[in-house]
């Protein structure tokens, strides 16, 4: 990929790093600094990833956690492998029951919305397939982490007070007593540069290194979680947790300006990024500085969201296949439907909370990873499982309740999920992982970072600092701060419900790393975020 590294359309305090040997961006050093570690003991870039994804589960808790999802694309040996570590309902998920109890929405917090977690298992799936380092010892930066503490970070400071708080005004009954107890000290929450241990998750980490992530599936820790859910009324028994596997899967892609663009297939909603580049396909983009240029990928990405929220979901349910959404033909009928002049109204519509980290890596051997991991929302469902620091992913809240829908709750059925690492080739040849993590933020995200770079030709740094849109529903777009007024004004001339939105954090947080043309990677971190891009 050809840019400019000296210049910045949309400067900032960050610039691009470059390495030669390793690399690794993520939104917290310190889970930077463990991949980086496990490079330096002769690691790989999967080693890499793996010790970075259990770090961050320690030095980012508010945005995910053990209990948390994860996703991965992997280029190794000249060929893109894709992981989906998402997990699947209960056996006793019962759509009807759970109609009656909540009529036609699910929760946000509690065991109904508690999925099998899949992290744990990404990594020693990862790690058995392509690392080269034992499995304990790349968790061994994560569980020292733990235990010996870190500074937390300005903007993880920032959400851990935001949804603590949220989530004590919401959540009553003895299954969520224990997340106030592992997450803040006497009821009082770190703030930016305090020290915060986890003696529990040092525990729990250990357990999970040195069987392989089996004692979280078959073994001790699935023994105590199932203990806990038959206590305080929930469905997840250890049967649930020890039938899952992760999946090994194909990612799907489409060509965008001459590059492929990667996501892993349903039931993440990366193909619904991968819908809006094909719909813009149909125009010329021109001036990104221009209100025509914002109205068509918003109307895009309003397309997209409109078919995935219909039709995307665990893809053994769904009604439409992934070459059905993905044709030239549906592509041609959605930009059709575009007025260059007015907004459009199309539903369904997405919601806007979630809890997501990204991290990327990459190392001279020519190994890359793109990995995402999520709790979902704030610190997942609210739950906590005592004694153990793990608070359990609320992913399931994502499920429909409508009968007949694909994505409706139905046992060991995994939910529509939200989070999504993207990877770029071209020609066959790796460029490099890319994502943009924040819930339905997120296609939009990689919609905007790939305009941004082949479209109008910003570097990765220029991409990832550029002022976003984010659409919310309806008609109804919010624009960061930092969009030019005449857009503002233009924009809604043309019918777009215009919201003014100065908080950053939920426009997402990204990383890139390409590798150039002469060999070096280059990477990048959002502002948006304590991101941090580590070298080796």
């Amino acid at each position: 990929m050809r840019f400019d590294p000296t210049r910045y359309m949309y400067p900032s305090r960050r610039t691009i790093v470059y390495a030669s040997r390793g690399m690794v961006a993520t939104t917290q050093p310190a889970a930077a600094q463990a991949g980086v570690e496990a490079m330096r003991r002769g690691g790989n870039a999967i080693d890499a990833a793996v010790a970075a994804a259990a770090a961050l589960t320690v030095t980012e808790p508010v945005s995910n956690g053990i209990g948390g999802d994860a996703f991965a694309i992997v280029w190794s040996g000249g060929r893109l492998y894709g992981l989906n570590a998402s997990g699947w309902a209960p056996a006793l998920t019962d759509a009807e029951k759970l109609r009656a109890k909540y009529g036609r929405k699910m929760p946000q917090y509690g065991w109904d919305t508690v999925t099998v977690p899949g992290a744990p298992s990404a990594w020693a799936a990862l790690s058995s397939r392509f690392g080269r380092l034992p499995f304990s010892e790349v968790l061994e930066p994560a569980v020292r982490c733990a235990r010996e503490g870190f500074p937390v970070s300005v903007n993880a400071a920032i959400l851990w007070k935001r949804r603590m708080d949220a989530m004590k005004k919401e959540l009553r009954g003895e299954e969520f007593s224990d997340i106030f107890d592992t997450f803040t000290c006497g009821g009082k929450y770190p703030g930016a540069g305090d020290i915060w241990r986890s003696e529990l998750q040092a525990r729990t980490l250990e357990k999970i290194a040195a069987s392989g992530a089996e004692a979280f599936y078959r073994g001790e820790l699935a023994e105590i979680i199932d203990t806990f859910s038959r206590r305080t009324g929930g469905t997840m028994r250890a049967a649930d947790l020890a039938a899952y596997e992760p999946e090994w899967t194909e990612p799907i892609s489409v060509n965008y300006n001459g590059y492929d663009i990667w996501e892993i297939p349903p039931n993440g909603q990366g193909i619904t990024a991968l819908m809006a580049l094909k719909i813009l396909r149909h125009f010329r983009l021109g001036e990104r500085e221009s209100v025509r240029s914002y109205h068509l990928q918003i109307e895009a990405v309003k397309l997209a969201f409109a078919e995935a929220l219909a039709e995307v979901a665990d893809m053994r349910f769904m009604r439409k296949s992934v070459s059905e959404l993905l044709s030239d033909d549906l592509a041609a009928r959605q930009a059709a439907r575009i007025d260059e002049k007015r907004a459009g109204l199309f539903t369904p519509e997405p919601e806007r909370a979630g809890g997501t980290v990204y991290l990327a890596t990459a190392d001279a051997e020519g190994n890359m990873v793109s990995m995402i991991q999520s709790n979902y929302i704030a610190f997942g469902s609210g739950i906590c499982v005592p004694g153990t620091g793990i608070s359990l992913h609320g992913r399931g809240g994502n499920f429909s309740l409508e009968e007949g829908h694909p994505n409706c709750a139905a046992p060991r059925k995994k939910p529509y999920h939200t989070i999504i690492p993207g990877f770029i080739t071209k020609n066959g040849a790796a460029v490099g992982p890319f994502g943009v993590m924040g819930a339905f933020m997120q296609p939009q995200g990689h919609l905007q970072v790939i305009t941004n770079m082949t479209d109008f030709g910003l570097n990765p740094q220029e991409a990832l600092d550029a002022p976003r849109f984010q659409w919310l529903s309806g008609r109804k777009t919010a624009l960061e701060q930092g969009v030019p007024g005449h857009i503002v004004r233009g924009l809604a001339e043309m019918g777009h419900d215009i919201r003014l939105d100065a908080d950053s954090i939920s426009y997402g947080r990204g990383q890139i790393i390409v590798r150039t043309e002469s060999g070096a990677l280059a990477g990048a971190t959002e502002p948006r975020a304590d991101g941090y891009v580590a070298v080796f």
